[in-house]
């Protein structure tokens, strides 16, 4: 003799997206790199003097960059140089989060916005019908029927 077992059974499941906003804050970056050159940098301020074969320093404040002035004179005429300076400005700090669907300071951003009910909705009859009615944007809805038999 064999054993039957039948399940029936039926789910629903409805969902709605709430809003959010990802960002991604880039920093400020400099570089100098050559050969063959004389550099000279001279500091801001009052009686500052020249530094020779300086490159100065990248100032930041609230994250944005400043470069240094920097001057470069190939050091024997003829001869072969190269130099290049690099600068990559950073974001600014920002004094609050953003909010979502608003764009801020920040280089990369990526805000979704909440999803809205609408006419959502699901349901399921004593005969284990299953019905699902379409939200509005950012909304799933999903419905499941499972017939199992088993025999043993």
């Amino acid at each position: 003799m064999a054993d039957l077992t039948h399940k029936l059974s039926s789910s629903i499941q409805l969902s709605v997206s709430a809003g959010a906003t990802q960002v991604e804050r880039i920093g400020t970056s400099y570089s100098v790199s050559g050969s063959g050159v004389d550099t000279t940098y001279t500091p801001s301020g009052s009686g500052a003097s020249a530094v020779s074969d300086g490159i100065g320093s990248l100032t930041v404040s609230s994250g944005v960059g400043a470069i240094p002035t920097l001057e470069a004179t190939q050091k024997t005429a003829g001869s072969a140089f190269s130099f290049s300076q690099s600068f990559t400005q950073g974001d600014a700090i920002s004094s609050s989060a953003p909010s979502t669907g608003a764009v801020s300071n920040f280089s990369n951003q990526t805000s979704t916005g909440s999803g809205t009910a609408g006419d959502l909705a699901g349901t399921i009859t004593t005969a284990g019908a299953v019905t699902v009615t379409a939200g509005g944007a950012g909304t799933v809805a999903t419905g499941q029927f499972v017939n199992e038999l088993t025999i043993q």
